[in-house]
């Protein structure tokens, strides 16, 4: 365990609960045992608030030319070139990141190793219009069942801001073009299901007060907010691994645990230990929603 330095340690990063860049830090110190495994041998791309979180943001991809070189970094290709992208292979990185004000790691949904062939899928529900968060909780409820049904394994999260993250693992023998058409096509088969409280319409303005399953994460470069990452809104909320249990907690809600409080979580079984089972074939699973549909 390296002795990291953090720069201006005493620099408020959000201001209305006075969290300082050093209390960022150790967050991330305590998290690192749960939220590592979850990022290790992914690209990421750092949401930087130099400036606090009233500030702007910098969604930065590319890894800095001082980042010291125990910092793993990944070259990966992107349109007219490549981009080196930090890997977060260790505590001492999570850390290091923290550092440098990235409040919120977003972790590829492919490995640098294979790239274009991703091992999470991800449904990304938020409410539209009216709709509350009563909403979502039935909306992931029906993705998660649905992809059971096809066996899929899968995983819940909050998302530390307005949803729920519902993420399947696959096996890494699919492309992205692949994964995000089945994404598609179970999105369909539920949209189908449920007009009226559900949809998969691109555009805000016609989703009306219907859960939008968002499968846009799905493709090659783009992100997802990682595990336990901690959102740059006030109260500094935490992207919390839950069980599909806890879907049906009342008190549930996107932005329940944050930085300070989501200690007592660490404590506790990791909600996610019974699911880090191995990928399964997407083609697999289209071939049993057909057969479903």
């Amino acid at each position: 365990m390296r002795d990291i330095e953090i720069s201006r340690p005493e620099k408020v990063l959000f201001p209305d609960d006075g969290i300082t860049k050093s209390e960022l830090a150790e967050y991330y110190r305590r998290v690192a045992f749960r939220a590592v495994p979850r990022l290790r041998g992914r690209a990421l791309m750092m949401e930087r608030h130099p400036d606090g979180i009233g500030g702007k943001p910098l969604m930065q991809k590319n890894t800095p030319d001082y980042f010291p070189d125990w910092v793993h970094t990944a070259e990966l290709a992107k349109e007219g070139g490549t981009v080196r992208h930090p890997v977060c292979d260790d505590a001492d990185t999570l850390v290091y990141l923290a550092g440098q004000a990235c409040t919120t790691p977003h972790r590829w949904l492919s490995k640098t190793d294979r790239p274009h062939h991703p091992d999470l899928l991800v449904f990304d529900l938020d409410p539209s219009g009216d709709a509350d968060f009563d909403d979502v909780r039935w909306a992931a409820a029906c993705v998660g069942g649905l992809l059971e049904t096809v066996e899929l394994p899968t995983q819940l999260m909050t998302t530390g801001s307005r949803g729920l993250h519902v993420i399947a693992a696959l096996d890494r023998k699919s492309d992205f073009d692949t994964v995000r058409a089945f994404a598609r096509r179970v999105s369909g088969v539920l949209v189908a299901r449920h007009p009226g409280r559900l949809t998969d319409e691109p555009r805000k303005a016609d989703r009306g007060d219907r859960i939008y399953l968002d499968i846009q994460r799905n493709a090659y470069a783009q992100t997802a907010v990682a595990p336990y990452a901690v959102r740059a809104r006030p109260g500094a909320p935490v992207a919390t691994p839950i069980a599909w249990s806890e879907l049906e907690d009342p008190a549930l809600r996107p932005d329940r645990w944050s930085l300070r409080t989501v200690g007592e979580r660490l404590r506790e079984d990791d909600p996610w230990a019974r699911t880090g089972v191995r990928g399964r074939s997407v083609r697999a699973a289209d071939r049993r929603l057909s057969d479903k549909v």
